[in-house]
């Protein structure tokens, strides 16, 4: 029996990267987990690769940009198959500086980063009710620490943070548990390409990290695993760093 058996977990951007590390270490425990993300295909390999190896997962494409939708179909599931832990981890990560990045282009980090995390909260705290549950929202290094170009996605990210507290304070008699995931530099599918386009700006990252490395999704969906299961039953508004020590580290030039 794993630490989830019989719990139902909805995780956003289910279908790839951090996400899917997360959905596949949720139903490696037991739980039942729903993922959501908005390429039908990604979300076909992901619940195939999951139950193949013997875990209860399904998918629905869905954009999280419409917050309401989001929220709707987290409602639906807690419906249907009840509801004790939810991951907002779906992202947008705009680049770009500020003088070259209009208001549309800033919004868009936080109609995925904020408003589809706050909706998907408020629907999962009016759907655990009394009967407490877990919510785990994916934060980002950039929101903790100030970058060029990055102004628009670590804005969004210090709010989602901020609002992972107060989510927490409202929950915390209803036993539902609410903290962040922070992860720093990660070797998800975006960033080898990434580095495969640039090795040197991929080694630069590595070497400035104070382990010396790039975490692994895996690294975080423990993490993510923690804060959902019992073993942190007494854990609620915090922001937990998984980025190898970055966010500490006072920046001196080499």
């Amino acid at each position: 029996m794993g630490s989830l058996s019989g719990k139902t977990a909805i995780v956003s951007g289910g279908s790839d990267g951090i996400g899917r590390a997360i959905a596949q270490k949720l139903a490696s425990e037991g739980a039942h987990v729903v993922i959501c993300a908005r390429n039908a295909d990604k979300i076909t390999a992901t619940v195939e690769a999951i139950t193949s190896e013997g875990g209860a997962c399904e998918g629905q494409t869905l954009d999280v940009s419409d917050a309401q939708s989001y929220a709707e179909m987290i409602s639906t599931v807690a419906k249907d198959k009840g509801l004790h832990i939810l991951v907002n981890n779906a992202a947008h990560v705009g680049m770009g500086m500020i003088a070259e990045t209009d208001l549309e282009g800033f919004q868009q980090n936080f109609r995925v980063n904020v408003d589809a995390p706050y909706m998907g909260t408020r629907a999962a705290m009016t759907a655990m009710g009394d009967k407490g549950g877990s919510i785990i929202n994916i934060s980002s290094v950039n929101g903790d620490r100030a970058m060029q170009g990055m102004s628009a996605y670590g804005a969004s990210k210090a709010a989602l943070t901020h609002f992972t507290r107060n989510a927490a304070m409202e929950g915390a008699r209803q036993g539902i548990r609410v903290n962040a995931v922070t992860p720093g530099p990660i070797m998800t599918p975006a960033t080898k390409a990434w580095f495969d386009h640039d090795p040197d700006a991929g080694a630069a990252i590595a070497s400035a990290n104070p382990m010396g490395r790039i975490g692994t999704p895996e690294e975080v969906a423990n993490v993510v695993l923690f804060l959902a299961s019992d073993a942190s039953s007494y854990v609620t508004g915090a922001n937990i760093p998984v980025d190898g020590g970055k966010a500490n580290e006072l920046y001196v030039p080499g």
